[in-house]
């Protein structure tokens, strides 16, 4: 266990959690929402510090991030515990239960990404922010030792930790799961507009950042509020690259998956509003790839995880007319 970076005193041994906009009164030898962060007698502790849940050796796009080192591998590590509570979690063995973990330290994770040759580590798998001091620590270090780091992340922190935390973080994938507050409040247990804050902090901080929403039939799928959404982006950024997820029966939610025909519907009309645009867990090539916003140009080629540069040069410029599509390249 480690001592949380940030918490406050409450009255009757009870302290108040300010990592997350939660904010969780947590009464001794209790645990907050994210089930990660215990108080005992007065102090609140870090449950997951230091526990592997997994790790792998992933292909970045995994992440999924196309436009940073694309075509490259990623050490991805996680732990356990979530400040959400989604019912179609697809990781909801270590976000919502405890599993069986191993022990690392930040420097042991240094060193297995230099054995790996990994130019970079992501936390990922399960929710990183709860997992706040092992991230804080290891991608001091990452940083010192040149390696980037990456958060997978559903963007739900207090703007203090985030604003520690982005001095050492180069890349963010942040699951906007809608755009809708009620299914933020009623579904997830949460609210859309700290995770809002969290992407434009991000975006202005210079942090490379892709968003990834999950299309779920009946729930977070009306076509509004995804114009909504990609409005907000594009108003943002419009080159900041979406993935637009096919959702699977998963943990408590047994709707069938998102029909292909919708989600087409859903990838068009997110182009009239972003130049990058993605479909994931359907595998179509065309979906897939990144092609010039400016003059069409096919660039990168994705087939799955198979990744092949062929219109841009070594810059991340397209070869055709220039314009820049990576800059992490």
């Amino acid at each position: 266990m480690r001592e949380a970076l940030f918490y406050e005193e409450n009255n009757e041994n009870s302290v108040v959690c300010t990592l997350c906009p939660h904010r969780c009164i947590i009464s001794n030898s209790k645990t907050g929402l994210c089930g990660v962060r215990m108080n005992k007698k007065g102090v609140l502790y870090s449950l997951n510090y230091g526990e592997i849940s997994s790790i792998s050796l992933d292909p970045i796009e995994k992440k999924p991030l196309f436009h940073f080192y694309p075509g490259t591998d990623i050490l991805s590590v996680g732990s356990w515990g979530c400040n959400f509570k989604c019912p179609f979690c697809q990781n909801w063995q270590i976000s919502q239960e405890r599993p069986n973990v191993q022990r690392i330290d930040p420097m042991r994770l240094i060193n297995i990404a230099l054995e790996h040759n990994s130019k970079g580590i992501a936390y990922t798998y399960n929710e990183p922010m709860v997992w706040f001091e092992f991230v804080l620590d290891s991608s001091r270090l990452a940083t010192k030792e040149g390696i980037y780091n990456v958060l997978v992340t559903n963007g739900f922190i207090e703007p203090e930790p985030l604003n520690l935390l982005l001095q050492s973080i180069q890349a963010m994938n942040i699951d906007l799961k809608g755009f809708n507050e009620d299914f933020y409040k009623k579904v997830c247990l949460g609210d859309l507009k700290p995770v809002l804050n969290v992407i434009e902090k991000s975006v202005e901080h210079g942090i490379h950042v892709e968003i990834t929403t999950l299309i779920i039939p009946g729930a977070n799928d009306d076509l509004n509020d995804l114009k909504r959404e990609f409005k907000w982006l594009s108003n943002l950024n419009p080159d900041i690259p979406l993935h637009i997820s096919r959702y699977f029966p998963n943990y408590k939610y047994t709707v069938p998956p998102t029909s292909v025909d919708e989600l087409i519907r859903v990838y068009e009309t997110a182009k009239e509003y972003l130049n990058f645009v993605y479909l994931g867990n359907i595998w179509d090539k065309k979906c897939e790839s990144t092609y010039c916003p400016s003059c069409g140009e096919l660039v990168i080629e994705r087939e799955g995880y198979n990744v092949k540069f062929v219109g841009i040069d070594e810059e991340g410029n397209c070869k055709k007319c220039g314009r820049n599509i990576v800059k992490n390249l």
